[in-house]
Formats: structure tokens, sequence, C-alpha cells
């Protein structure tokens, strides 16, 4: 289930802004401009079954999304979704995934406190008897020359 952020959540001072997610969802966000930077040699780790509730996380995607495993499981990824990424993104995403081939991007991700952090995100479709039965994510440290790429470009697309 998604729920709505709560102030007592949130680390410093935040925006508010309700956001229109895949699946006909919206959820109140409340953001930061705090970023948490992304450890070096951790790899962040989901799988999620078709239309994208999660079903596994790594320890790694635990203490960088800042919620509990109990809070990730069952949750969709769009628990994730930062208002700064351009829907155009996650269109494409999931347009590529859904066609069984692999997607690869750049996505500034939401923490549980409001603040943020950036992956270079690779989605590829488990595929079962020639079936799509879910996805895995497995997300990298982001180079930060690519990192100010997205500050520039993402504003522009929405």
């Amino acid at each position: 289930m998604l729920h709505d952020m709560k102030p007592e959540d949130i680390v410093g001072d935040y925006q508010e802004v309700t956001l229109n997610l895949f699946g006909n969802m919206t959820r109140k966000i409340l953001y930061t401009q705090v970023e948490t930077p992304y450890p070096d040699g951790k790899l962040i780790v989901s799988t999620t079954d078709p239309s994208g509730v999660i079903t596994h996380v790594n320890q790694a995607f635990i203490e960088m999304s800042g919620y509990t495993k109990d809070e990730l499981i069952n949750s969709p990824h769009s628990i994730l979704r930062h208002p700064d990424m351009p829907p155009a993104a996650f269109k494409d995403l999931w347009d590529t995934v859904q066609k069984g081939s692999k997607w690869q991007g750049f996505v500034k991700n939401l923490r549980k406190d409001g603040g943020y952090y950036w992956v270079k995100a690779t989605v590829i479709p488990n595929v079962r008897n020639g079936k799509v039965t879910g996805y895995t994510s497995v997300r990298r440290k982001p180079s930060r020359t690519k990192v100010e790429e997205c500050i520039k470009l993402y504003p522009t697309l929405f």
C-alpha cells in the first residue's frame, strides 16, 4: 500500500506536491534538498511483480531508501518517485521492459526522510516460459558528470 508521506518522517525544511503515479495512483510527496551520496561499492537490488509492486529488496536498498523492509515489500516501486523525475523517463522504462527489453537510465530517487539519492539503474524483465513474471532492478553509483547532465536536462522534459 502506498501512503502519503508524513511530516514527522521528514528531516529539515520541505516542499509538498501531489504526484500522479503509474496505475492511476496519487501520492502526497514531502521533499527536501538534502542529497544522500551513493556509497562506493554498493549495489541496490530489488525485484517486483509485473505491475511494479516490490517483492524483494536487499540491505543496500533498505539503507539508501530509509524505509524498512516491511514498508518496501508489497509497495509500488513508485514509493521512490521524486518529483524532479520527468514522467517521460518512467514511460520509457515501462515501454521498454514491457517489450521484454533491458532499460538503463539515471534516476533521482526519493528517500523516506524527504531527501534524495541518484542512481544508475538497470531494469531487466524476468521471463519464465516466455512470459514476463516481474522485473529485477540493479542500481549502481552514477558518475557525477552524468548526474550533473541530468540535473540540467530533466527540468526540460516536463
